[in-house]
């Protein structure tokens, strides 16, 4: 009886193991669900960042994505960025206890908001990010895969 106790104690804390999230598993290049955006999540120093790679032209203003810009900036000295490899999510940090990425922060270029954001990882190959003013349940979620 003990020793089929501890084999089962085993096997559930090493599948408990097995999906822990690690901190970088957020890093890569991801495509929204949708087809909408592809972006590039990076590191710089203990924050996370995600940069557009690519995004469907057919969904903003219709011109061609190497001349797409910022034209919602609220500064309108930004206003003329290019939309690829603008930065768009910024300053997320890893929550091990929650097991994801918090208080970063989301740009949307087609309103020129910035809104608070939460990211998790599921399965390793989807990823999840939370846009929301003030709390979580006031947002919307834009999920990728892996490419």
């Amino acid at each position: 009886m003990i020793t089929r106790l501890s084999f089962i104690l085993f096997i559930s804390s090493s599948l408990l193991l097995m999906s822990q999230v690690k901190k970088d598993d957020i890093l890569g290049k991801w495509m929204a669900v949708d087809k909408s955006v592809s972006v590039n999540v990076y590191r710089e120093g203990n924050s996370y960042q995600a940069k557009i790679l690519w995004f469907d032209k057919s969904r903003g203003s219709g011109k061609p994505i190497h001349a797409s810009i910022d034209s919602h900036n609220p500064n309108p000295e930004l206003r003329h960025r290019k939309v690829i490899g603008m930065e768009i999510l910024s300053n997320l940090t890893f929550n091990p206890e929650k097991q994801r990425w918090e208080h970063g922060k989301i740009y949307d270029a087609s309103s020129g908001r910035t809104w608070d954001a939460n990211v998790e990882v599921k399965d390793g190959n989807h990823l999840c990010v939370r846009g929301f003013w003030k709390w979580t349940w006031i947002g919307k979620s834009l999920c990728f895969t892996r490419i």
